[in-house]
């Protein structure tokens, strides 16, 4: 990622390294994202099937079904919930230390919190 430069940039430049992972243009890659504008722009559209990456939209408004939601809640409730930081430093270095101490001590136990518990539905008809 180039700090500074459009979001829209950086996912471009996400898919060049997906690429770089599988080089196969022949084959195409499929990514699911969720419903921000700047996934949404004409510029990761034209990029994505320039290299050969089938875009999925989440729908709207459901951030139970994307799984970094729920990880943001856990790093809130961790490193911020009911915390006064003085300065960025402090609060950048709280976050620090969720993702390198706190997450993995925990690891284990995230499968009853970031999980795929989904109903299936009957048929209206």
């Amino acid at each position: 990622m180039i700090y500074g430069a459009s979001l829209e940039y950086n996912v471009s430049r996400f898919f060049n390294e997906i690429r770089k992972v599988y080089p196969d243009y022949h084959q195409k890659v499929h990514i699911i994202l969720d419903g921000a504008g700047y996934h949404r722009s004409q510029l990761v559209k034209d990029w994505a099937e320039v290299v050969n990456i089938k875009l999925h939209y989440l729908p709207p408004y459901s951030p139970n079904l994307n799984p970094i939601e729920r990880m943001w809640k856990l790093m809130n409730e961790h490193a911020r919930n009911n915390h006064y930081f003085s300065s960025t430093r402090e609060f950048r270095d709280a976050i620090s230390e969720f993702f390198s101490h706190t997450l993995p001590d925990i690891a284990d136990s995230l499968t009853s919190r970031i999980n795929d518990h989904f109903q299936v539905l009957k048929p209206v008809s």
